[in-house]
């Protein structure tokens, strides 16, 4: 099992940077890829950006060129660096276990942009 905690959200001004951090901890040694995904209220959780153990990224439209997803492998955390916040990036944000459909989540740290 593995277990999952992020840290780093807040409230920040539109315009405003943030970096988001996740933890694993547990059977970390098979997680070959990681994810960031968001759920704005009354939305669907969403994919905002994925990193593979070789390095590989994937970023959801909205966010391309302001986010950054970095990792250097299971052992060490998972980064979002968010830069030009905008108010529609205000949600929840979760990072999951990307090396199956069935990987842990965390609980989720909250992102609000204000305008």
């Amino acid at each position: 099992q593995v277990r999952l905690v992020e840290s780093g959200g807040g409230l920040v001004q539109a315009g405003g940077s943030l970096r988001l951090s996740c933890v694993a901890s547990g059977s970390i040694s098979r997680i070959n890829a990681m994810g960031w995904y968001r759920q704005a209220p009354g939305k669907q959780r969403e994919l905002v950006a994925t990193i593979t153990s070789g390095g590989r990224t994937n970023y959801v439209d909205s966010v391309k060129g302001r986010f950054t997803i970095s990792w250097d492998g299971a052992r060490n955390p998972l980064y979002l660096q968010m830069n030009s916040l905008k108010p529609e990036d205000t949600a929840v944000y979760y990072c999951k276990d990307a090396s199956s459909w069935f990987g842990s989540w965390g609980q989720g740290t909250q992102v609000t942009v204000s305008s």
